[in-house]
């Protein structure tokens, strides 16, 4: 068990190291329900076709699947989305207390404190949504330093997606355990 929880760890650190960290702010909704979600799809988004956006998608998806989560085109419990906004916008935010925080006091009655946030040109914005619930459960987006940001880059859009969803951090349902059970077999 021991040794299983070394390995989880030792991989962890492995993917932290070869990014830079950019700056991201993220909103959260109070009626997730982070530790029972294991399967995700993508929400199809008109505002990005013609674009080739498949640099983030592929992002995406080895994030998700490093937090043990599986794609599923059918009845996913996660629809994901995410877009580049070109052109400076207001975003409507929330002034919440820190996700890890807020989760070990499983409180849903708190109040949204709304902000608004001016964010500048090449934004990238990734959202997830409670298919069943129907509502977005948490958004990632960047700040300032994304104005500069080469969307053609594989590194960079890498970097930028890692940064975004370094900030949700929960694991597929089930999926450490699964984890400790094969490293248990193995031993």
């Amino acid at each position: 068990m021991k040794k299983a929880s070394i390995v989880l760890l030792s991989v962890l650190l492995a993917g932290c190291f070869g990014y830079k960290e950019l700056p991201v702010e993220y909103d959260y909704s109070y009626k997730g329900r982070f530790d029972k979600y294991n399967s995700y799809d993508f929400i199809t988004s008109y505002a990005l076709k013609g674009s080739d956006t498949s640099l983030i998608r592929s992002s995406i998806e080895q994030h998700m699947k490093f937090l043990g989560y599986k794609r599923k085109k059918r009845k996913p419990d996660l629809l994901l989305n995410y877009a580049i906004y070109v052109d400076s916008l207001n975003l409507r935010g929330y002034d919440q207390p820190d996700i890890n925080q807020w989760i070990k006091s499983k409180d849903r009655n708190l109040e949204y404190n709304q902000l608004k946030f001016g964010l500048s040109q090449g934004t990238l914005l990734i959202q997830v949504f409670d298919r069943k619930q129907n509502s977005s459960i948490w958004q990632g987006y960047a700040t300032d330093e994304y104005q500069k940001l080469n969307f053609e880059s594989y590194q960079e859009v890498r970097n930028a997606v890692k940064s975004i969803l370094n900030k949700y951090q929960f694991f597929a349902d089930g999926f450490i355990e699964e984890q400790m059970k094969k490293a248990e077999e193995n031993n």
